[in-house]
């Protein structure tokens, strides 16, 4: 029987997508405050929301017994408090999906002797970052249930990251499969969009910092800070220094912003840098939508900014990092076998 089929390839671009969309819905559900209307993890009877009004009832008591109703939310009716479940609920039943649609397919190919050791080798760590995922969830929700109402924007990081990541290792898999024949790699090329996806990396991860913190509701001016600077005073306030660049919501807003130069340039050196090389279908394809993305993402970030987040204009921001990674992945592995 054939191993590494187009089932499999077919199976982990289903897990892709369905990360997208839990990535989507949790963009949703940081946006409308919604992430920590739930205060207890359930994992199995969690699955169903509160029926009937004794439990709905039950469930918003518990919630009032944390910060965020005591100082942010203490105006919440029953009714308000639903609104804010529904994405919360969704955002945990979609990681819990994601997990069986990851194991229960994985059991079946391994039974049928459908993936070669090496593959199996390589879903063994998709699901132990799957995994690590969801602990980073249940752990960023628990710092917003002690004192503040808000949760780390250290782990809120932690966790957003570990999706995208798990989500570009999912991308790999299937695409390593796609494309079984082994070519020398493009090294010259290859260096560069190494370069150019650590800086992404690194600006989703302050993207999170500015999630986290709020930054985005700050100096909503652009190309410019507040008052025309371009690096405002507030940026570089807090003491030690080095708070600056991973507490200051200002200062992490300027990075943020500074990176997104970095990005575009690293981009344009790729581009730039292609045009010396014979390039196959594949690569074009990489390439130009990697150009196509950057831009886009771009104008999307100065314009949640200018905006000052708007709910839809926050989630297409988030997509716009999905769909940037996304490229910058094929790339990347286009150029590497």
């Amino acid at each position: 029987m054939k191993k590494d089929n187009n089932a499999v390839i077919y199976w982990l671009l289903t897990g892709c997508f369905m990360i997208f969309i839990m990535v989507v819905v949790g963009g949703i559900t940081r946006l409308t405050d919604s992430g920590l209307s739930i205060s207890n993890y359930k994992l199995i009877t969690g699955t169903v929301p509160p029926i009937g009004d004794a439990e709905w009832q039950e469930a918003f008591e518990l919630y009032k017994q944390y910060p965020e109703y005591q100082k942010l939310h203490s105006h919440f009716t029953l009714e308000d408090f639903k609104s804010i479940y529904f994405w919360e609920w969704l955002h945990r039943v979609i990681g819990r999906s994601i997990g069986l649609v990851f194991i229960i397919p994985f059991l079946y190919f391994l039974i049928k002797k459908r993936l070669t050791k090496k593959t199996i080798k390589k879903c063994l760590v998709l699901l132990s970052l799957g995994a690590f995922q969801g602990f980073l969830g249940w752990y960023m929700v628990k710092s917003g249930l002690v004192d503040m109402p808000d949760v780390s924007h250290f782990r809120l990081a932690a966790h957003l990251t570990t999706a995208f990541l798990t989500f570009a290792a999912t991308l790999w898999v299937a695409l390593d499969l796609k494309f079984p024949d082994i070519k020398p790699a493009n090294k010259p090329m290859k260096k560069f969009i190494i370069a150019g996806y650590i800086v992404l990396i690194i600006q989703i991860v302050y993207g999170a910092f500015v999630a986290g913190l709020k930054a985005g509701l700050l100096h909503n001016h652009w190309p410019m800070m507040n008052e025309g600077k371009f690096l405002h005073f507030s940026a570089l306030t807090y003491e030690p220094f080095y708070l600056n660049l991973i507490e200051n919501p200002s200062g992490i807003q300027f990075i943020h912003r500074t990176l997104a130069y970095l990005v575009v340039i690293f981009t344009y050196v790729i581009w730039r840098k292609s045009k010396s090389f014979s390039l196959t279908p594949e690569q074009k394809l990489g390439i130009n939508a990697l150009v196509s993305l950057v831009l886009l993402q771009f104008i999307l970030g100065v314009f949640t900014i200018l905006l000052q987040v708007p709910l839809w204009l926050g989630v297409a921001h988030q997509i716009g990092a999905f769909f940037l990674l996304t490229a910058m992945t094929f790339a990347l592995h286009r150029f590497s076998r």
